[in-house]
């Protein structure tokens, strides 16, 4: 029978249906010098709710330990990602900051790459970024930022002093936060009558079509679809009237809510609504055999990497990305079977993995000399990464992905 919790949003059933065992936060890149003395570990299971259909953690971390002063990881870290936030803000200044003296607030606005160009356009803006140390790195841009947590008491607060919101938006922020009923009760006091709350995150049925479960990590706290988000909608008096898949992150919706009546729901939110349905996307069985399919993969994926180690091969990793923690605690993946990955990011470098303790350096040691083999951690960058490293395979390297099989490319 499995474990069961009650729902963060509805109050109903949870029953989980993956377990990742003991796992260390994503982001707690080990000083060498300490050896992990003082790591944070929890235990990583996935559950669906019987009633809403949200799915999931079973277990909360606290989130000062994961949202704080030397928080590494910054939005502006991909070429791809930053058009894509600056396309974001081209498309808010065309639609719903049109009229007179408009005002958007980003939740989690992170090092500001998004809200720069709502700056530079001269449009009123806030960001709301508990982390201090992206919150700076947004703030020198001249973008006016509120080192804070979203909740109600914060929204009531902007509200007092900014007025209402045309546009709340938050991108990869709202499935971090398990206080949801504080968060949407936030947003009605602060959104203006006619205004839009606007959100993307991982989707769901993007999930379990590519079996990405290192999209499953401490701080991904709910896998949202759009069965679950109507329901959890409803519940405060808002509507979900839009919905668009973006191919970002390896799969995300953007889903636009409003007031109940407000607006129109589009046609989209139909069709998605109906496809959930028809394949049970949020069903127990459908999730379990998910969870197959994950176990498989960690299988595959040790059997190949200890075959490259006993053959001689060279294998690095690339990318120290927050979910590949997930992957590397999971599959027991240590030194021995990968020994180190690299990074641009400079709070990461010269520290260790969090929980397996993998070295991590910077995108120089990559070439020097070049690994046989490259286990891509940031798969969801493929695109990118491979155009950026030819030379790796021009010298005869090869690619190891997981998602959504283990595979040599």
């Amino acid at each position: 029978m499995p474990a069961t919790t009650h729902c963060r949003i509805c109050g109903g059933t949870v029953r989980e249906f993956i377990d990742f065992g003991r796992q260390p936060l994503s982001d707690a890149f080990v000083d060498p010098d300490r050896g992990g003395e003082q790591e944070f570990f929890y235990r990583l299971a996935t559950g669906v709710c019987q009633s809403c259909r949200m799915v999931q953690l079973m277990e909360e971390v606290p989130r000062e330990r994961m949202f704080h002063e030397s928080y590494p990881y910054l939005s502006s870290g991909s070429s791809y990602m930053r058009a894509h936030f600056e396309g974001v803000a081209k498309h808010f200044l065309t639609t719903e900051l049109t009229g007179e003296d408009p005002f958007i607030v980003e939740l989690g606005c992170n090092d500001g790459v998004m809200l720069k160009a709502v700056a530079d356009a001269g449009v009123r803006h806030l960001g709301v970024e508990p982390s201090g140390g992206v919150a700076d790195l947004a703030a020198e841009k001249g973008i006016r930022v509120r080192k804070d947590f979203f909740e109600q008491a914060t929204a009531a607060d902007v509200k007092r002093t900014e007025g209402p919101a045309d546009v709340i938006y938050a991108a990869n922020t709202l499935c971090h936060i398990p206080y949801m009923d504080s968060i949407l009760n936030g947003v009605t006091e602060l959104l203006k009558p006619g205004g839009v709350f606007v959100f993307e995150d991982p989707y769901l049925g993007d999930i379990v079509d590519l079996t990405s479960f290192d999209q499953i990590y401490d701080e991904h706290f709910f896998l949202f679809a759009a069965q679950s988000v109507q329901a959890m909608a409803e519940r405060h008096g808002l509507e979900l009237v839009d919905v668009e898949r973006i191919g970002v992150h390896g799969g995300e919706v953007r889903y636009t809510l409003a007031r109940q009546g407000a607006r129109t729901p589009s046609a989209a939110v139909a069709e998605l609504l109906a496809e959930e349905e028809a394949r049970d996307l949020a069903g127990l069985a459908t999730l379990e055999r998910f969870a197959d399919n994950v176990r498989k993969i960690r299988d595959d994926l040790v059997s190949l990497l200890t075959r490259l180690r006993a053959e001689g091969k060279r294998v690095a990793a690339y990318g120290a990305t927050a979910k590949s923690a997930t992957v590397t605690n999971f599959c027991g993946l240590g030194p021995e079977l990968v020994p180190f990955v690299c990074d641009t990011t400079p709070a990461k470098q010269n520290r260790l993995s969090p929980g397996t303790h993998i070295p991590v350096r910077a995108p120089e040691a990559f070439s020097s000399p070049y690994p046989d083999y490259a286990l891509l951690f940031a798969w969801n960058h493929a695109d990118e990464i491979m155009a950026k490293e030819q030379a790796f395979k021009e010298a005869g390297g090869r690619w190891i992905l997981y998602v959504p099989e283990v595979r040599i490319v």
